[in-house]
């Protein structure tokens, strides 16, 4: 085959249609304008070397509720910030926990309490959907031939209703208000849905983006749980996807062997991460057994080994993921678990992020 364009090639992943070589590609979120030094070399590798997305996030044509915001001191080392979302039946209140010394922060408080909260939210009217589009053809412009352009919808239904619970009083209801869950997760589909038909009806596409299922994975939930709020809120929107001809972008970090059909089910073209044990729980063998023309596999080299591997380790494993991921010549891109995300690194990850480009590269000679 002669050798593609990286969009050519992206596209053609996304599409699982045999390719030159397996794509290379560098997370980069919230690298764009970091001005850490370190990360200038491995600025320069993403820029000349990898099959490069660039991400517009989809969720700033999606109105804001009525919120109201402000920091209260907490203690020596974090201020707290409370966030009231008003509705007709009363207010909300979520707090987080803010570093003031740059540490992560940390939610104290969920929306939702309890489930009679979710009346309160269940108020609220449906936000606007609107807003100027001209920075996606923009950045489809400028990007060319490099990549492709991928319009992000955020966070999936049942990972947002989630988020407004919290993990334990949300597994509660789980088994004692699911009922309560689904019509949560109904509204939260319907606003995707709007969202994504307010895009298609601009001409955004064909590269589309969803997060999130990961709440719902084992050791937390399992099988029947990710069918009926992942799958069961996902797939409306990516047959809305579908149904114009463009694919899905699906991320997912945890243990997912016994869900792997499920990403079928909810209608994802690309996976990332697929994770090895002991992060994970399913090998990039059996992972390309069950997904094999179907969803393409995007991954899989630990975050963690970018910092703390040597060059040689990670030029073998990126051997093994392609001798295990592509013998078909297709449906693989070869990527990170994660960005880069240590301050002040950069010198020490470049070297192994340039032999997993270099690694990719040599497979088409």
């Amino acid at each position: 085959m002669k050798e593609l364009t990286s969009r050519e090639r992206i596209h053609r992943c996304y599409n699982h249609l045999e390719v030159d070589r397996p794509g290379v590609y560098i997370r980069w979120g919230g690298m764009e304008d970091n001005q850490d030094v370190t990360y200038r070399e491995l600025k320069r590798l993403v820029l000349e070397k990898t099959d490069r997305k660039q991400l517009i996030l989809a969720e700033q044509f999606v109105g804001s509720p009525p919120i109201k915001s402000y920091l209260e001191p907490y203690d020596q080392d974090f201020d707290c910030r409370v966030t009231l979302l008003e509705t007709s039946r009363g207010n909300l209140v979520q707090r987080d926990l803010v570093g003031r010394h740059g540490q992560p922060g940390y939610r104290k408080e969920h929306f939702l309490k309890e489930e009679a909260d979710a009346e309160k939210y269940l108020s609220l009217p449906y936000p606007d959907i609107g807003g100027d589009c001209s920075a996606f053809f923009a950045a489809l412009e400028t990007m060319g031939d490099r990549g492709v352009v991928e319009s992000d919808l955020g966070l999936n239904p049942a990972s947002i209703v989630v988020e407004l619970f919290g993990t334990e009083i949300f597994a509660i209801l789980s088994i004692e208000g699911r009922e309560t869950l689904h019509r949560l997760m109904a509204r939260e589909c319907e606003i995707k849905c709007r969202l994504v038909r307010y895009l298609l009806e601009r001409g955004i596409g064909p590269y589309f983006a969803m997060s999130g299922q990961e709440y719902l994975v084992p050791p937390l939930h399992g099988r029947e749980d990710f069918f009926d709020f992942n799958v069961r809120y996902d797939r409306p929107i990516t047959d809305l996807v579908h149904d114009a001809g463009a694919r899905v972008h699906v991320h997912c970090h945890g243990s997912i062997e016994s869900v792997i059909d499920g990403f079928v089910a909810l209608g994802a073209d690309v996976l990332h991460p697929f994770e090895a044990p002991p992060l994970g729980d399913i090998t990039p063998k059996k992972a390309k057994e069950a997904l094999r023309g179907k969803v393409t596999l995007e991954g899989n080299i630990q975050i963690g080994d970018m910092y703390g591997k040597h060059p040689g380790e990670i030029r073998d494993q990126v051997r093994d993921l392609i001798a295990d991921g592509f013998e078909d010549h297709r449906g693989l891109i070869v990527c990170p678990t994660a960005s880069p995300y240590i301050p002040g690194a950069g010198e020490r990850c470049t070297p192994n992020y340039r032999a997993m480009v270099e690694a990719v590269l040599s497979a088409s000679d």
